[in-house]
C-alpha cells in the first residue's frame, strides 16, 4: 500500500519501543482525521497500545515497533477516505483500526493478496461508499465479484445481509445487472404470528424488513419504490421460486438458516445466465421444528470448494454493531460449546 501520509520517521528507543513522526499534506483534514478532542487518536492509542501525541499536522507514536506501523497504517485508512471526500463516522475508525490489526493475516480465499498490501474492499452507490471495516468483509466483497455463488456465514451484526444488499444496488446501477431479487424462508423466530392480511408483498414484508432497511440506505427512497413497481426489485418469497430460471438478476437469499435441504436445492437451481446468488445465514439461529435439518447447513458441507462457489465464515469478532453484541455472541458461543 503506498502511504497516504507525506513523511514519517522512525527512531529506535529503549528496549522494543520505536519514536515514530508522521506528517500529513492537506491541513483541511487533519480536524476530522483526529477527531473531536483527539477522540480518533485516543481509540488508535487504547487499541494498540501505544501513545500517539498531535502537533499540527504531525502525529508522533510511541511504542513497539509493530504497534507503531499498525497505528500509522490506521492512520493513512482514515486519511485516505477523508482525501476521497468521505466523512468519518465511529464505525469507520473502527474498522480502519480492524483492518491495520489484519494487515499480516491472509484472508480467506486463496486467491487474495495478502493483507501486507492493504487496500480496503468498498461498494459505491448513489448514496454512499461501503467499505470494509474487517478482513472477513474485506474478503466477502472481493468474493462478490469472483464468484458466481457466495455464501456468507456467521452471527448477526457482521454486515452479511448489508453488504449483499449493498453490493446487488451498485450493480443493478451500473447496468451490470437488469435485477435484484430478495428472498428469505417465511419462517417465524419461535413465535406464531398467525394470519397476516393484504397481498403477497404485505404477507412477505415482515419478514424482509432488514433487506429493505439496507435497500433504503443504498438507493434514494422513490428509486427503491419505481423499482418495486417496475420490477426491477423483486420480493419473490421462497416458495414460490420453484420452477423458476433468475438470469441477469442478483438474487440474494436471506435466514438461509431456515431453509429446509428441498427448499435449498430448488433455490440454488434457480440460477441463471449473468446471475449471481448471495446466500446469507447463521447457522447458530436455526428456527425450524425440532429434528428438521438446515439447508444452509448442508449446502455448505456438500459445495464446498467447488468451481464458482466460495464461502465466508464471520465470527463475533467481525460483528461491526454495537460492541456489546460481540460479547453477547461470544457468551452464547460459550454457553454453546459447554452444552456440546
Amino acid at each position: 500500500m503506498t502511504p497516504r501520509s507525506t513523511a514519517s520517521t522512525a527512531t529506535a528507543l529503549a528496549g522494543n519501543d520505536t519514536h515514530i513522526v508522521v506528517a500529513f499534506d492537506d491541513n483541511r483534514l487533519i480536524p476530522a482525521l483526529f477527531g473531536e478532542f483527539d477522540r480518533n487518536l485516543a481509540l488508535i492509542e487504547q487499541r494498540f497500545g501505544v501513545d500517539a501525541a498531535a502537533r499540527g499536522n504531525q502525529v508522533t507514536i510511541r511504542g513497539t515497533s509493530e504497534a507503531c506501523t499498525r497505528a500509522r497504517l490506521a492512520l493513512d485508512i482514515l486519511y485516505g477516505r477523508l482525501q476521497e471526500g468521505h466523512e468519518l463516522v465511529p464505525g469507520d475508525v473502527d474498522g480502519a483500526i480492524r483492518m491495520a490489526e489484519a494487515a499480516e493475516a491472509q484472508l480467506s480465499l486463496p486467491t487474495l493478496e495478502p493483507r501486507g498490501r492493504l487496500a480496503m474492499a468498498q461498494i459505491s452507490t448513489r448514496r454512499r461508499t461501503v467499505m470494509a471495516r474487517t478482513a472477513v468483509q474485506d474478503a466477502y466483497i472481493r468474493a462478490f465479484d469472483r464468484a458466481e455463488l457466495i455464501f456468507g456465514i456467521g452471527p448477526a451484526g457482521t454486515g452479511k445481509t448489508y453488504l449483499a444488499v449493498a453490493y446487488a444496488s451498485a450493480m443493478v446501477e451500473r447496468g451490470t445487472a437488469e435485477r435484484i431479487v430478495l428472498s428469505r424462508p417465511a419462517v417465524e423466530a419461535g413465535e406464531r404470528l398467525g394470519f397476516l392480511p393484504g397481498d403477497m408483498r404485505e404477507k412477505v414484508d415482515p419478514y424482509l424488513r432488514p433487506l429493505y432497511d439496507a435497500l433504503y440506505d443504498m438507493m434514494p427512497i422513490d428509486r427503491v419504490e419505481r423499482g418495486l413497481q417496475s420490477g426491477m426489485i423483486e420480493v419473490a418469497p421462497l416458495a414460490f421460486m420453484r420452477g423458476r430460471t433468475l438470469s441477469d438478476a442478483i438474487v440474494i437469499l436471506d435466514e438461509a438458516q431456515n431453509t429446509t435441504s428441498m427448499q435449498m436445492k430448488m433455490f440454488l437451481t434457480r440460477l441463471g445466465e449473468n446471475s449471481k446468488m448471495i446466500v446469507t445465514g447463521d447457522p447458530s439461529q436455526i428456527d425450524l421444528p425440532p429434528g428438521q435439518a438446515s439447508g444452509l447447513v448442508e449446502a455448505v458441507g456438500l459445495l464446498e470448494g467447488v468451481a464458482g462457489t466460495a464461502q465466508i465464515r464471520f465470527t463475533s469478532a467481525d460483528v461491526v454493531r454495537h460492541p456489546l453484541v460481540t460479547r453477547i455472541v461470544e457468551a452464547y458461543d460459550r454457553a454453546e460449546s459447554r452444552e456440546g
